[in-house]
């Protein structure tokens, strides 16, 4: 990748014009439909960190699908910086088409209203909560409840005689409002947006049951979003309504999501438009589509947006060079003119391109930006990403008011962000995140042995219903009774600890993989070294995870193979397929600290940027007052303890939190500026916190007149927080909870199972603590839980403990699916101990709906626990 004044041709050229203004920046493109279970599920921090705007869910108690239920997740998501919840008051029936129970169309309308009485009246026990629900009374009425199918009204399309669904519209519609008149009601929530919602706005004027927002969904393409948006205000103008919300509450297709270099599309044609928008719920509820991994991980979706959520200012005028046509080169950008940046973000071509900004304000950036490049990769629909890469810093003159950077080596998958700033400060660029890198194409290598297959073509922009993977086509073979070996060669360019990520998949209910689980293979560099990898978990086929780990190589050509048996370690159980071999050096730049500049933090309170501090490790640092802050959302491998190092300039002072919890102080009064002039030493602060795995929302708040933050270094630690780990199988038992021999990839190969069911069948473990105060219980557990699908959606269920801490109200908290039960991850929860002794306990019990009384019938509220190997508990601080 580089960065350079452009003279040579490329492939196309992206234009940004920091002079034309589009309006004030919007983030409508980051909102979900089903994607919150519950609460935890996802993280709040991963909530809070990718903006979401808007989630689409269902009625309480629905049994369309498990979770998601709409008064259950409100609270959370407004916690977490959330706006509105649209209610799909359909939803409340099993089944799509609905299966909504009556022998004739009267019957079942009226059964359906009296379901849509008492949703309302559960959102007025709800208080201040209650302006943050939407009611969509109808979902796709053309196909379910007012098309031409078995479960239809009377056979007939909307379409075709609107009748019965105008007049029902109407009268729920009034209904909505009688109860709760404060409500907002959105429709028509059509497939598309059809020529005939211009009878439906027109009746609804007429009848003044005009929707509060208006609803369709986009399940085309990203060029048919600015046509659509443009063709809706058109027939407002023309109908004399309006302009009235829009959310496009499903968009984008299974091919499209979890690849940001596919997703920047969708998102700068929203963005464009100015609408909110829901990303399309076509696999698992509680991921945020296929962006969360387990509960607390981003992929590189959920990393571009929250690139996308942390734009300010106004959103500025891109060109680019095939406009509104996808799988181009498109972007977005915005300008903040208070904080003197301007971002871009970009994504959709392989090769190289042009990024040009033309109208660069020299009262705003002066005579010399600083660029800094980043690049946001696909890690998969299951694979967790750590930060976006810092590719490159470069000092740019502006020229005739223009700056143009030439990229090189793009990947179309990939999503890129441009940050400009003022440079001329002295700033000394970093190294790159990553050095030498390369990817190996499964299908592209050699394989000896039986069972090969080449399989594919997978995802495609003519079979978008399908994944993406890195090509369309993978490799399986490895499996249970194979013999063959994956022969990847490779050539790197110097000695080193290289990091190897080996994207795979096993679809979890598959019958060689319900055995045990996740899929063994073996991993040799030249015949040497062998390690065993348990490869990814999927809901599906060619749902692509990475396995991660790292091999010593020397400078040139080697062979590493992925065996189905090793004459040391073993054989394969289970069926795997292969997407792709990533090598990574890992030299000292990568080992170093992770550097997060407060330039590029979210700032608030009154914080400001200041560029003209000689020093910085950046082009700027952070000016927070007194209540000033600084945001930094933080990547972390696992879960445990990590060095948090604040660079400050002077002596000022601040109080540091993560993940909500507060964990000491920033500075001191007895530590002064050093040096001369406009050159300052940077002050340190190194601090061991206990970082969950995934994303970490760090906050540094000013407590004095002034705190100049230059940055955050987030490293390596160990010893510092006094950590301890408990087996499961040494707790105390009761009822039906028991410690098994069953789940082979459990610690030394026992677990506990059976809790829940009832209050009595629990799991106690001792534990002890140095000091009282804030741990993070670390609990490695596994739930294969599944419930029975209606459709293309599998359904898994995220099961629950209610954990006390000493005999103490219990705690609720909700354990996402591993896929299997023989599969295990990590969940950390934070707690209070008591110096010296305490007691965890865990149980479980179904939860009953909405009333405290009736009970799901299908299987879609777990009763128990997990199971659980160990609970390792660690001081926040």
């Amino acid at each position: 990748m580089a960065a350079a004044a452009s003279t040579a041709p490329t492939a196309g050229k992206l234009t940004i014009d920091l002079g034309t203004d589009t309006g004030p920046f919007h983030g409508g493109a980051s909102g979900t439909l089903y994607g919150l279970y519950g609460e935890g599920v996802p993280s709040r921090n991963a909530v809070e960190g990718m903006y979401v705007r808007t989630v689409s869910t269902k009625a309480q108690d629905g049994t369309q699908h498990p979770g998601a239920d709409a008064l259950e997740i409100l609270r959370p998501f407004v916690e977490a910086g959330g706006q509105d919840v649209y209610v799909y008051m359909t939803d409340i029936y099993r089944g799509f088409p609905y299966e909504w129970p009556g022998d004739t169309g009267a019957e079942r309308l009226a059964d359906f209203t009296a379901r849509v009485r008492r949703q309302v009246d559960q959102v007025l026990t709800l208080g201040a909560y209650k302006s943050n629900v939407v009611y969509v009374p109808f979902n796709e009425p053309e196909g379910n409840m007012f098309g031409t199918g078995e479960w239809s009204y009377d056979q007939v399309s909307w379409r075709t005689d609107p009748a019965r669904y105008f007049a029902a519209w109407r009268d729920l519609y009034r209904l909505i409002k009688e109860l709760d008149p404060g409500a907002r009601i959105a429709g028509p929530n059509t497939c598309l947006l059809y020529d005939e919602i211009r009878g439906f706005l027109e009746f609804a004027k007429a009848e003044d049951v005009l929707p509060d927002v208006i609803t369709w969904h986009e399940l085309s393409s990203p060029d048919e979003i600015r046509t659509s948006v443009a063709k809706y205000r058109a027939l407002e103008r023309e109908l004399g309504i309006g302009p009235l919300p829009v959310n496009l509450n499903e968009y984008a297709h299974n091919y499209h999501l979890s690849v940001p270099g596919q997703m920047i599309q969708w998102i700068a044609a929203i963005e464009e438009s100015k609408v909110d928008a829901d990303m399309a719920y076509w696999n698992i509820d509680g991921n945020l589509n296929d962006s969360v991994v387990e509960a607390n991980k981003g992929n590189g979706q959920w990393w571009l947006f929250n690139a996308y959520g942390q734009f300010t200012g106004n959103t500025v005028q891109v060109a680019a060079p095939h406009p509104n046509v996808q799988y181009t080169l498109q972007g977005v950008a915005a300008l903040d003119r208070a904080k003197r940046q301007a971002r871009l973000l970009l994504g959709g071509t392989d090769g190289s391109a042009d990024v040009a900004f033309e109208h660069v304000d020299p009262e705003v950036f002066g005579t010399t930006v600083h660029a800094r490049l980043l690049e946001i990769p696909w890690t998969g629909q299951v694979g967790a990403s750590a930060q976006p890469l810092r590719l490159a810093d470069h000092e740019l003159p502006v020229v005739d008011g223009k700056v143009t950077l030439r990229l090189t080596d793009l990947d179309a998958m990939s999503a890129y962000q441009v940050i400009l700033s003022p440079g001329r400060n002295g700033a000394v660029a970093p190294a790159p995140s990553v050095g030498w890198r390369r990817s190996y194409q499964a299908e592209d290598v050699a394989y000896i042995g039986d069972g090969h297959s080449l399989n594919g073509p997978e995802g495609s922009p003519s079979d978008v219903d399908k994944f993406a993977g890195s090509t369309g086509y993978h490799v399986g073979g490895l499996r249970t009774g194979s013999d063959g070996v994956l022969v990847f060669s490779v050539d790197v360019p110097r000695d080193g600890t290289y990091d190897v990520s080996v994207f795979a998949n096993s679809y979890n209910l598959a019958d060689a993989v319900r055995e045990q689980g996740p899929t063994n293979v073996f991993l040799r560099v030249d015949g040497s070294h062998p390690q065993e990898l348990r490869l990814p978990l999927g809901y599906k086929w060619a749902v692509w995870g990475h396995t991660d780990t790292q091999v010593e190589l020397t400078a040139g050509a080697h062979t590493i193979t992925l065996a189905a048996q090793d004459h040391d370690l073993g054989v394969t159980r289970g069926d795997a397929v292969i997407d792709r071999l990533d090598l990574a050096l890992r030299d000292d730049q990568v080992t170093a600290p992770a550097l997060y500049d407060a330039e590029f933090a979210v700032l608030g309170g009154g914080a400001r940027v200041d560029y003209g501090r000689r020093g910085a490790s950046g082009p700027g640092v952070v000016v927070l007052p007194r209540g000033g802050t600084a945001t930094f959302w933080v990547h972390a491998a696992e879960d445990g303890e990590a060095t948090v190092t604040v660079d400050r300039i002077g002596p000022g002072e601040g109080e540091l939190t993560i993940n909500g919890e507060n964990v000491g102080m920033v500075g001191g009064e007895n530590e002064g500026m050093v040096g001369g002039g406009d050159v300052r030493i940077v002050e340190r602060s190194p601090v061991p916190l206990f970082l969950m795995a995934g994303v970490n929302k760090i906050t540094v708040t000013g407590t004095s007149d002034q705190l100049v933050l230059d940055r955050l270094q987030v490293g390596a630690s160990h010893g510092l927080l006094t950590t301890s780990t408990h087996p499961a199988e040494e707790g105390a038992t009761t009822g039906t909870a028991r410690v098994t021999s069953a789940h082979t990839f459990a610690t030394g190969g026992k677990a506990v199972d059976g809790i829940g069911g009832g209050p009595a069948n629990t799991l106690t473990l001792t534990v002890t603590a140095e000091r009282a105060g804030r741990h993070a219980l670390t609990i490695r557990y596994s739930n294969g839980e599944q419930a029975p699908a209606t459709h293309y959606n599998p359904d898994p269920v995220c099961r629950h403990a209610d954990i006390a801490v000493n005999g103490a109200v219990p705690r609720r908290v909700l354990f996402p699916t591993t896929f299997h039960f023989n599969n295990f991850h990590d969940l950390a929860v934070p707690v209070t101990l008591d110096q010296g002794t305490n007691t965890v306990t865990f149980t479980a019990d179904e939860l009953p709906d909405h009333d405290g009384h009736s009970r799901n019938q299908y299987g879609q509220r777990s009763a128990y626990a997990p199971v659980i190997d160990t609970v390792t508990v660690t001081p926040l601080a």
